[in-house]
């Protein structure tokens, strides 16, 4: 859909500015440039499973001058500022998932990493706040493309809201390897993380473009690549106008 919007939407501005008197555009044309700009950029979604290296694959993103949401930092923020979340979630886990005004990220993980229904509940609380904080980021970039990166951009609808998905993947071995070494977890833990989110090779099969992220082919040139690619789209609606 937000494809199909964006072919639309040249012939409809072309129309719109040839009828529009000149002072009006001469005066807005600040906000006019804006507006268009933030239509055409394209939205990626980045994800992958946990240990996968999205985060890795967003920061290289990043070095090209391209802005990356990050949905779980923005969540945790969200968890504290947001006075409507805050109420959802001391309604169904209590006064003490917060400790004078701050999330108790120890409280409420004990909770519900033992918990799917628990867990479930509290994604369906921050998932729609989170949705709405990253339409709203992106509204305010004007780069041709920005990228929202996400582990449950499937499992939480937002993946509808963008035009295309990058999957960042990696074998299950190795992402064991790396969430182990870098959270001191026990494999058993990290198996039960995994067990939460979409299994990986259907979650790739969902995705516009794959990053294999595997110890074996280099990260840098396949961003390269992909970045060259998402100019080139970013670019083609403009050429109908």
């Amino acid at each position: 859909m937000q494809r199909e919007m964006r072919k639309a939407f040249p012939f409809f501005v072309g129309y719109t500015l040839v009828c529009m008197p000149d002072f009006i555009i001469f005066h807005y044309y600040p906000v006019i440039n804006i507006l268009i700009a933030s239509f055409f950029m394209l939205k990626i979604g980045l994800t992958g499973g946990i240990g996968s290296g999205k985060t890795t694959v967003a920061k290289v993103f990043e070095s090209l001058g391209i802005p990356v949401y990050y949905a779980d930092d923005a969540a945790k923020r969200l968890l504290n500022t947001n006075e409507s979340l805050k109420a959802s979630v001391i309604t169904h886990f209590g006064e003490a998932a917060y400790h004078q005004g701050q999330l108790d990220r120890k409280y409420l993980a004990g909770i519900v990493f033992s918990n799917k229904e628990k867990l479930d509940l509290l994604n369906s609380l921050t998932h729609p706040v989170t949705i709405k904080d990253a339409e709203d980021w992106m509204d305010q970039q004007t780069t041709p493309y920005a990228i929202k990166e996400a582990a449950l951009l499937f499992e939480s609808g937002a993946a509808d809201k963008l035009d295309y998905i990058i999957g960042v993947y990696a074998p299950q071995h190795i992402r064991i390897k790396r969430v182990m070494t870098r959270d001191k977890m026990s494999t058993e833990e990290v198996l039960k993380r995994i067990s939460r989110q979409i299994d990986e090779e259907m979650k790739m099969k969902l995705c516009n473009f794959v990053i294999r992220n595997n110890d074996e082919q280099l990260v840098l040139p396949q961003v390269m690549s992909l970045h060259q690619q998402l100019l080139s789209l970013a670019t083609e609606p403009l050429s109908a106008v």
